[in-house]
């Protein structure tokens, strides 16, 4: 039987809850300086203020679900992303790609593995192009 991608997605869904470990805090951190905003222009995105952005970066603080999702949200991550879980891949980061998958997800299996299999073929060519740069 065909598990749907979105299975693992659903349930992948993580509560942030005041904890001792950073990575929420730098994870902001970094989101916010990889797109040159300010604490108070983030704040205003998301209707809070530039104070309690500088407390949730440094950990002091954790924000309630909703003002994590209106975070992740600003910053066109998906929550998972923004908290961090490790199990979490890498691809969630990006929810236009995560919205790819949903779509593939919703087409018949033979469709889906037509689709890997061009998937498959791109990578490999963008990986021998990428080694023989490399090498040249």
């Amino acid at each position: 039987m065909k598990q749907p991608i979105s299975q693992y997605l659903d349930n992948s869904l993580v509560m942030i809850m005041a904890t001792e470990d950073k990575g929420f805090g730098q994870r902001l951190l970094s989101l916010r300086k990889q797109k040159s905003w300010s604490q108070p222009e983030l704040s205003k995105k998301i209707g809070t203020s530039g104070a309690i952005i500088g407390r949730y970066e440094r950990g002091e603080i954790t924000p309630s679900i909703e003002v994590a999702k209106k975070l992740a949200d600003a910053f066109n991550v998906t929550l998972d992303y923004l908290v961090g879980d490790k199990d979490v891949p890498n691809i969630l980061q990006d929810q236009t790609m995560l919205r790819r998958w949903q779509e593939i997800d919703t087409l018949e299996s033979s469709e889906q593995t037509r689709i890997l299999s061009v998937m498959d073929s791109l990578v490999r060519d963008a990986k021998a192009r990428q080694t023989y740069q490399m090498s040249a």
